[in-house]
């Protein structure tokens, strides 16, 4: 979590650029894939996360919160939350 606007705005424009830690780039690839195709992530993606420190319980935290979040947001597309009326 951060409050640092700039952080945000290159995050929203490219995450794959974003001024981040070796830890954090690794965290957001995993997560872009999990987002993308689950199917097609690896233990190869895990082993990078522990590479860079994060244990399971961490990539399970991760993985976790990532899913509840592209969770959430289907429901709300499906919904129609947060469009105008029809």
């Amino acid at each position: 979590m951060t409050l640092d606007d700039d952080l945000i705005h290159a995050l929203r424009e490219d995450p794959t650029t974003a001024p981040v830690t070796p830890a954090e780039r690794v965290m957001i690839d995993y997560v872009i894939q999990l987002t993308k195709d689950s199917t097609k992530c690896t233990p190869a993606h895990l082993e990078q996360l522990r590479a860079v420190g994060y244990d399971d319980t961490g990539i399970l935290q991760i993985t976790l919160i990532a899913s509840w979040f592209n969770y959430i947001n289907r429901v709300a597309d499906a919904l129609g939350v947060g469009r105008g009326p029809a």
